[in-house]
């Protein structure tokens, strides 16, 4: 059989082990890459109190941190964000593993800032898809962690990285991808067939649009990832499937991936007309079936289940994967991870 390839790179899922579960296990080599980040990076003008943290941490990164020791930072923004990192760093390594440290963040409404909770996610999904050949797969994947801008064309949906802007954008680069030498993207090019061979080799660019038409592989894709993402962290098993017709939707439970998903999946729940412009922000809907009821609570239990996907009025899309967890009918929810 031919073996997978590898993707993603830059996010570090090759420096961190697995349990017997294959869940990832917090490294030290793991640790260490937040510290090549700009924000910890310590300039030459850095006081001695930060370039001997920091060093330290280099070499022991799991090392207890005194408050008095960032306090003694000189500069009031770095002292910021080490207070940050090294609660950040406390939180993946009293739970050991990612999928855990991710779940407690969900569960308990633990505020982090964003881009480290949409690289956890990132690396939790490679775990996630480490098998997967299908390309549309992985790039619909990328929804999960970066925001899309969708660019409406004829019939076709474009979700296009919202970093990557237009073909000329400035795109930001991990410390990883410096660390590898991958090369920065220079065009966007619309997956399907003919280009998909390409993901892999570019995957850590996000330069690929997907589009996202009813009926296409897009949201197709979106669907199965959506599978795997619950399967993953919850081990539950779900059929996940796009739905054309929003009359066709029962509302018996939704679960909106969206902000604004959550507010146009309420007015129906309340019976309210929508709007034109509530309409063109609709994306996608999906119909989501358990495939064991049991796992439900008992108000629904063998009902299906709609989620509503949908971009801002200036046509941004920020999925909310969280929503997944918190959102759907699970029977003693807390108990699974």
């Amino acid at each position: 059989m031919r073996a997978p390839r590898d993707f993603w790179l830059a996010c570090g899922h090759h420096l961190l082990d697995r349990d017997e579960n294959g869940r990832l296990l917090v490294t030290d080599d793991f640790l260490k890459v937040y510290l090549a980040r700009p924000e910890l990076m310590p300039p030459p003008e850095a006081c001695a109190a930060e370039q001997e943290l920091h060093r330290a941490l280099l070499r022991h990164p799991r090392r207890p941190v005194a408050a008095r020791q960032i306090e003694a930072i000189a500069d009031g923004d770095a002292r910021e964000n080490w207070r940050t990192m090294i609660a950040w760093r406390d939180h993946l390594v009293k739970h050991g593993c990612l999928e855990a440290a991710y779940l407690a963040i969900v569960r308990r409404n633990i505020a982090f800032p964003q881009v480290l909770v949409g690289q956890l996610v990132q690396v939790i999904l490679r775990n996630a898809l480490d098998d997967c050949r299908d390309a549309f797969m992985l790039r619909a994947a990328e929804m999960f962690f970066r925001p899309q801008k969708l660019m409406i064309e004829g019939a076709s949906v474009l979700a296009v990285d919202e970093e990557r802007g237009s073909v000329t954008g400035r795109h930001s680069a991990s410390p990883l991808m410096a660390l590898l030498g991958l090369p920065d993207a220079t065009e966007v090019d619309v997956l399907n067939e003919s280009t998909a061979g390409g993901y892999w080799e570019r995957s850590d660019r996000f330069d690929m649009a997907l589009d996202l038409a009813a009926g296409g592989r897009g949201l197709a894709a979106l669907g199965d990832v959506i599978g795997r993402w619950l399967l993953h962290l919850l081990a539950i098993e779900v059929e996940v499937e796009p739905v054309a017709e929003l009359r066709e939707a029962s509302w018996n439970w939704y679960v909106g991936l969206s902000s604004d998903a959550t507010r146009i999946g309420d007015a129906i729940w309340h019976g309210d007309d929508l709007d034109d412009g509530s309409r063109a922000q609709l994306v996608g809907l999906f119909r989501l079936t358990f495939r064991d009821p049991s796992c439900m609570i008992e108000k629904v239990r063998g009902e299906p289940v709609h989620l509503l996907l949908a971009m801002t009025a200036d046509e941004v899309l920020r999925l909310k994967p969280q929503n997944l967890i918190t959102g759907l009918p699970i029977a003693n929810a807390e108990a699974v991870n």
